[in-house]
């Protein structure tokens, strides 16, 4: 199969799909991969990197044209559309929940679209976005860092333990794969760690792989209250369900924070968890409600572009191999969980069920699809 790696052209993204050793394990399979031409520049892949490890590198119009299976990073933008076809196989993340006319765009092309943000295994867990929860919580907490110094307007307060000081409180809101990438620097920099979840088998896995300066509270009313007085920075790092209406930190609880506290949402739903976060920007990162830093940027794994794209690339890897060696309908015949979770679309036809709810389309049973192959 010819597969195409392309330059992402969302603002402040800098990873790349496919590292050059991702791209080395393509071509030992027998796979064309293209590379446009500075691609993996700011992740740390020069277009040489690429090329020793077997990749053509062309321009975008090159690769596009010529590659089936087209492997990204973000979803597809409106500048792109064009390049969106039939014979395409699309695999990135997509959330078409969030852009309709991307999904008019997959359907009415009549390409098979495969997010990396609903690939379940057969655990229910989501691996290819694990590594990006972990990275962004990690990186959720160093901005706390960074903006607690007071040349960043912060209060001047380091988040570590110190003899003779006291310790820092840092709140972690969810004990998922964010809030254990949080917790884990937080904790291992000598931090009083707090984790607020209502699932108590989350938790206490989470208490087996930490330290003791990590406590654990279930997530409640006086719990959230106590924790909001007490914390020098709040790190939100669950996904928030639209469907409610209260969140769980209202803008009148800012007035009962500390002074010089802070607020970060790795989550960035909007409207989320907490009613005073609104999503920010790697170019404009904070700003402040009721005396309170919030960081609220939507993509914290990009500033990390290195990383995160060794890491993506490394994850995701075995699925676009499995795609490109047996073909969409075999894959999707002999990988139930995997594949099948991870379709968006086939053929004109939506199989994601949040989509069609959402965007009140059609919805197509996958399985049943798969029985008409």
């Amino acid at each position: 199969m010819i597969i195409g790696v392309l330059k992402e052209i969302k603002p402040n993204e800098y990873r790349v799909a496919a590292v050059p050793d991702t791209v080395r394990e393509l071509v030992a399979h027998g796979h064309e991969v293209y590379v446009e031409h500075d691609a993996g520049k700011i992740a740390g892949s020069s277009d040489a990197d690429y090329e020793a490890a077997g990749a053509i590198v062309a321009d975008k119009d090159t690769v596009y044209n010529k590659c089936q299976l087209i492997y990204k990073v973000k979803e597809i933008f409106p500048e792109e559309f064009k390049y969106i076809t039939k014979d395409k196989i699309v695999i990135t993340y997509i959330h078409s929940n969030a852009y309709p006319e991307q999904t008019d765009v997959l359907l009415e092309s009549g390409c098979t679209a495969f997010a990396y943000e609903d690939f379940r295994d057969a655990d229910g867990g989501l691996p290819l976005l694990k590594p990006m929860s972990q990275l962004a919580g990690r990186g959720g907490f160093m901005a706390a860092v960074n903006y607690k110094q007071a040349v960043h307007g912060g209060n001047g307060q380091m988040l570590c333990n110190i003899p003779g000081i006291d310790t820092a409180v840092v709140t972690i809101i969810g004990a998922g794969n964010s809030g254990m990438g949080a917790a884990t620097l937080a904790a291992a920099w000598g931090n009083e760690v707090r984790i607020i979840d209502n699932n108590l088998k989350a938790m206490e896995a989470a208490r087996l792989a930490l330290p003791n300066n990590v406590t654990f509270l279930m997530s409640n009313r006086a719990n959230f209250v106590k924790c909001i007085k007490e914390s020098d920075v709040i790190i939100n790092c669950i996904m928030w369900d639209r469907t409610k209406s209260d969140p769980l930190i209202y803008k009148e609880d800012l007035k009962t924070m500390k002074p010089g506290a802070m607020i970060v949402d790795v989550a960035c739903d909007d409207p989320g968890a907490l009613e005073s976060a609104h999503t920010t920007t790697h170019d404009d990162p904070i700003y402040v409600e009721e005396g309170i830093i919030h960081y609220c940027v939507d993509n914290i794994p990009s500033a990390f572009a290195k990383t995160a794209s060794e890491m993506l690339s490394f994850a995701t890897l075995p699925i676009v191999l499995e795609i490109a060696d047996k073909g969409v309908e075999q894959a999707l015949k002999d990988n139930k969980y995997l594949m099948r979770t991870g379709l968006t679309c086939y053929d004109g036809k939506l199989t994601l069920a949040e989509t069609a709810i959402k965007q009140n389309r059609p919805l197509t049973d996958v399985d049943e699809l798969v029985k008409t192959f």
